[in-house]
C-alpha cells in the first residue's frame, strides 16, 4: 500500500469524491448551467439478496476478505485504509451513514435526533442521544466523548498525529445539553456539512491523550459500542476477528463472529473454492467462473467446455495419444507426463467450479468512479485549449460502455465530479465543456499553435504560455501550406540526442513488467506488433516505428503533496481495482453472455470552442503527431503494470488511440502497481492518468481539496493538497467556501452545480464511468453483497439457512 505522508493536523479528509481541475475560462454558458432543475437521476439499486430478520438465522461464522491487514483501527491516522473503514464500520457509531441514495442518514441505534436549533449569531447543533446507547465497558455515550475527538482533531494540538480536521476546526465549543444525553455544539464559523462529524466515534479514551491516539488504536480497540466488538488481531493468520458485542442495545447480531481475512486478488477464486471466505470482491473472470460453474451445474454431468485442456483440438488430442503410446520410449515419456500434468489440471479446474456452485455474484455500481486526468502544472497540458481539446476528443459513451455494458450494468457516462447518478444534486454538467467533436478539438489545437509542420520548426524566442502561443498562430497557418515532399522529409527526420535519452531513461524506469504482463497488454493494444509496442514496459500509440519523438517531460521538481492522507491510503488499495472488476481475458460478448446465465440462475452548453474562424483539420484521422517548435506534442499515459490492472490498461489504450486521431502522440508508460500513486500521480510524474475517487455525501466538505488551486510555498515548491492535476482558479476556490458556509440545503446544491461547471471546463479531470462493483457471496447468506452506497448493517448479515448457520452439533444432525 502506498500512501503520501503529510504534516500533522493540516490535511482534510476526502471520504468520497471527484477529481479535480480548474484554470481560468470564461464561457458564457456557465452563468446558467446552475439554474437548471436538479436532474432526476436512478442509481443502479443494490444487490445484497434483502431478507427480513425473522428469516436469518441466529450463529455461525462470516469470513469476509479484505485486500490488506489493516494497518491501524484509528480511521483517522495517516495510514488508515479501506480495511479500517470496514472493520470500525462493525465497531463503532457512525451517526449518518449513507444511504441507497448517497444520503446521510440518521441513524437511530445512536441518535434520537440531531439538528440545527439556532443559525444566529452561531450555528448551533443539538444531539439527542439514544438513552441505551453505551460503550462496551458500560459508560454511556456522552458529551464528553465529542470533546475529547474534537480536541483531538481540531488542529490545535500537533501532539495528536491526525490526517484530517475539515469541520472540526469550525467548532467553537460543546457544551453538555439539558441533560447527560444532549450534545450542544456551537460553530465559530456556519459549517453546512455538520453531519459530516463524529463519524466514526471514538471513545474518550482513546482520543484524549495523543498517546491513545497515536499509539493506543493502532492494533486494539478496548471500547466499542457497536454490533459487534473487537476479539483479536492476528498478522500471522491475517485475520482480524469480530464477536458480537454483549452490550449492543440494537438489533442483535445474527453472526457469532465476523472475520476479515486479508486475501489478495489473485487469490480470490481459489478461497471461494476452498470456502477459505464467504464473501469477497471479485473480477470479471472470477465472475464469469462462477457463472459458467452455475450453468454447468445443470448440464447433468457433460464435460467441461472451459478451462484447462478446453481448447484442444480432436488433432491435438489423437497426436498426444500416439506419442504416449508409441515406440519412441523418451518421446512416450514426454506426452505421458504432460497428460498426467493436463489431467490433473482438468481434475483440480473441475472441483474448484464444483465448489463455485454455492456462490452468487452481487452487481452494483461501486460508489466511486474512474476519471481521466490531465497534468496541467507543465509541458502542452499547462494550456487549456490543449487540454480541452484532449476532452473533446473522447468518446465517453464508448469508454463507458466498453466497461459497464458487458457487465449488464447501465453504461452511461458519468456527468459530475461532485454527485454520483442517483444522488441528490446531480446534474450532468459536461455541456459546460462540450460533447466529442474530432474538428473542434483539432480546432483547438491549431489555435494552440500545435500543427503539422510545428515539429520542425526552430523554437520560437517567446515566454511560455497561451499569450505566446497565440502570436504564433500566423505563423503556424502559413507553415500548413508546406508541399508534401517537405512533410515526408520531415517524418524521416532522426530523434535528436534528447529524445533519444530521454526514451532510454523512461523504458529504464518502465522495465519491470515481466513477459506474461506483456503478453495481456498485447492483447489489451489489439495485438500490435510492433517495435514500440515490444519495449519493456513502453508503447508509444502514434509513433511506431517513427522518429521524432518529443523527449518525455521531468516532472516538476518543486511539488509538495498534501494529500488527506486516510483518503491517500485508501486510494492506493482501490486505485488499481478502479476497472480490474471488469478485467480478463474473454471478449465483451462472452462477458455478457455468462453474466447474464449466473443472473438467471440467481435471481448545456455547446461547449468551449476554438474562436470564430480558427480553420479546422479534416475530420478524419491526422497523419501524425502534430508540433510545435521542432517539438512534436506527445503526452506521457502512465498505467499500472500489475495482472489486477489489464482492464484499465485497455481503456488506456482506447484512449490513446482516439487522442491520436486528432494528431497527439500518446507515450504510454507501465509502471508497478507499488508506485503507481505514490511516485507518479502525486508527485505530479504523469501527463495522463486513470485513477478513482469515491462518491461523498459532503462535495463542499470532500471536494475543496481535491479543487483547490495549488499555492506556492515559501520554499518554492506547490501545495496541492489532493489537486493532483494541479490546475485550480480562485472562483472554484470561492464556490467551494460559499457551499460549505450555506446552510440551506437547496442553496448549497446549486453552488455546487455550479463548481462543478467550471470544473469541467477548465478540462482538468474528466470523468469516465462509474466502477463496476461485483462482489462474490455464498448463495445461503443474506443482506450482504454489493451494497452500492449504503453502509452495511453488519447486525442483519447472516444465513438463511438454520443448517448452515448453526452450531457445529446442530450441523451435524
Amino acid at each position: 500500500m502506498s500512501h503520501v505522508g503529510v504534516p500533522r493536523g493540516t490535511v482534510r479528509k476526502r471520504r468520497s469524491l471527484a477529481l479535480l481541475t480548474a484554470g481560468v475560462l470564461t464561457i458564457p454558458a456557465l452563468a446558467g448551467c446552475s439554474s437548471d432543475s436538479e436532474e432526476t437521476s436512478r442509481g443502479v439499486p443494490q444487490d445484497i439478496a434483502p431478507a427480513a430478520r425473522d428469516r436469518v438465522a441466529d450463529g455461525s461464522t462470516v469470513n469476509w476478505a479484505v485486500d490488506a491487514m489493516p494497518t491501524t483501527l484509528n480511521a483517522f491516522q495517516a495510514d488508515a485504509d479501506s480495511a479500517t473503514t470496514r472493520i470500525t464500520g462493525a465497531l463503532l457509531p457512525t451517526l449518518f451513514p449513507m444511504d441507497a441514495t448517497g444520503q446521510p442518514k440518521l441513524n437511530p441505534d445512536y441518535l434520537e435526533s440531531a439538528k440545527i436549533i439556532e443559525r444566529e449569531p452561531k450555528q448551533v447543533v443539538l444531539y439527542k442521544l439514544n438513552q441505551q446507547a453505551v460503550w462496551s465497558d458500560g459508560r454511556e455515550i456522552g458529551a464528553p466523548d465529542f470533546v475529547a475527538q474534537w480536541r483531538a482533531l481540531s488542529g490545535k494540538d500537533s501532539a495528536f498525529w491526525t490526517a484530517r480536521n475539515s469541520g472540526y476546526e469550525r467548532i467553537q465549543k460543546i457544551e453538555r445539553g439539558a441533560d447527560d444525553l444532549q450534545v450542544r455544539v456551537t460553530f465559530a464559523k456556519p459549517y453546512a456539512d455538520w453531519r459530516s462529524l463524529f463519524s466514526p466515534l471514538y471513545p474518550k479514551e482513546v482520543t484524549g491523550s495523543p498517546d491513545t491516539f497515536n499509539d493506543g488504536a493502532r492494533t486494539t480497540l478496548k471500547n466499542t459500542a457497536g454490533p459487534f466488538q473487537l476479539k483479536s488481531v492476528s498478522k500471522a493468520k491475517g485475520t482480524v476477528t469480530l464477536t458480537r458485542n454483549p452490550r449492543w442495545w440494537g438489533d442483535k447480531a445474527k453472526l457469532d463472529t465476523l472475520v476479515f481475512r486479508a486475501v489478495a486478488p489473485k487469490d480470490r477464486t481459489k478461497a471461494l473454492a476452498d470456502g477459505t471466505v464467504h464473501v469477497t470482491d471479485v473480477d470479471s473472470t472470477t465472475a464469469n467462473r462462477i457463472a459458467l460453474a452455475l450453468r454447468d451445474g445443470n448440464n447433468g454431468g457433460q464435460p467441461l467446455t472451459h478451462g484447462p485442456g478446453a481448447d484442444l483440438t480432436p488433432a491435438a488430442a489423437l497426436r498426444s495419444w500416439a506419442l504416449a503410446n508409441g515406440s519412441d520410449e523418451e518421446q512416450a515419456e514426454i506426452a505421458q507426463a504432460a497428460r498426467e500434468k493436463t489431467r490433473k489440471a482438468v481434475a483440480a479446474y473441475g472441483a474448484e467450479q464444483k465448489a463455485l456452485r454455492s456462490y452468487a455474484v452481487r452487481k452494483s455500481l461501486e460508489p466511486a468512479y474512474t476519471q481521466l486526468a490531465l497534468n496541467g502544472e507543465s509541458g502542452p497540458l499547462a494550456d487549456d485549449r490543449v487540454r480541452r481539446a484532449v476532452a473533446r476528443a473522447l468518446d465517453r459513451q464508448e469508454l463507458a460502455e466498453t466497461v459497464l455494458k458487458p457487465l449488464g450494468l447501465p453504461a452511461k457516462p458519468l456527468g459530475s465530479h461532485l454527485a454520483l447518478a442517483g444522488q441528490p444534486g446531480y446534474k450532468d454538467g459536461s455541456g459546460a465543456l462540450g460533447d466529442q467533436n474530432t474538428e473542434e478539438a483539432q480546432a483547438l489545437l491549431a489555435d494552440a499553435g500545435w500543427t503539422r509542420g510545428g515539429a520542425a520548426e526552430k523554437p520560437k524566442d517567446t515566454k511560455a504560455g497561451s499569450e505566446a502561443e497565440k502570436k504564433g498562430d500566423k505563423e503556424d497557418e502559413e507553415k500548413k501550406g508546406t508541399d508534401k515532399a517537405e512533410d515526408k522529409d520531415e517524418k524521416k527526420t532522426d530523434k535528436t540526442e534528447a529524445d533519444a535519452d530521454a526514451d532510454k531513461k523512461t523504458e529504464e524506469k518502465a522495465g519491470g513488467a515481466d513477459k506474461e504482463e506483456k503478453k495481456s497488454d498485447q492483447a489489451a493494444i489489439g495485438s500490435d506488433d510492433s517495435a514500440a509496442s515490444r519495449a519493456e514496459g513502453l508503447y508509444i500509440v502514434g509513433q511506431d516505428n517513427k522518429p521524432g519523438a518529443r523527449p518525455v517531460q521531468a516532472p516538476a521538481a518543486s511539488s509538495a503533496v498534501l494529500a488527506p492522507s486516510h483518503t491517500a491510503a485508501v486510494q492506493s488499495l482501490t486505485l488499481l481495482r478502479q476497472a480490474s472488476a471488469v478485467s480478463g481475458d474473454t471478449s465483451a460478448a462472452d462477458t455478457a453472455a455468462k453474466v447474464t446465465a449466473q443472473d438467471k440462475q440467481s435471481g448545456g452548453a455547446p461547449g468551449a470552442y476554438a474562436p470564430m474562424g480558427t480553420a479546422a483539420p479534416a475530420p478524419a484521422s491526422v497523419n501524425g503527431p502534430l508540433g510545435k517548435d521542432g517539438k512534436t506534442l506527445t503526452l506521457r499515459f502512465v498505467l499500472p503494470s500489475g495482472p489486477g490492472s489489464q482492464s484499465l490498461r485497455g481503456v488506456g489504450e482506447r484512449i490513446a488511440t482516439m487522442l491520436e486521431r486528432i494528431g497527439i502522440g500518446t507515450e504510454i508508460t507501465k509502471v508497478p502497481d507499488e508506485s503507481y500513486f505514490k511516485d507518479h500521480i502525486a508527485s505530479g510524474d504523469y501527463d495522463l492518468a486513470l485513477y478513482s475517487w469515491p462518491a461523498t455525501a459532503y462535495p463542499a466538505t470532500d471536494g475543496r481539496p481535491i479543487y483547490a488551486k495549488p499555492e506556492p510555498a515559501t520554499d518554492g515548491s506547490l501545495l496541492v493538497e489532493q489537486n493532483y492535476t494541479r490546475v485550480g482558479t480562485d472562483h472554484i476556490d470561492q464556490l467551494f467556501d460559499q457551499a460549505v458556509a450555506e446552510l440551506d440545503e437547496k442553496a448549497a446544491r446549486e453552488l455546487m452545480k455550479q463548481a462543478d461547471a467550471r470544473i469541467w471546463a477548465a478540462a482538468g479531470s474528466i470523468p469516465l464511468f462509474q466502477r463496476p462493483q461485483l462482489v462474490a457471496v455464498d448463495k445461503k447468506l443474506a443482506n450482504v453483497g454489493a451494497f452500492g452506497f449504503a453502509a452495511p448493517r453488519y447486525q442483519d448479515i447472516g444465513f438463511t439457512d438454520r443448517q448452515a448457520a448453526g452450531s457445529p452439533a446442530d450441523r451435524k444432525k
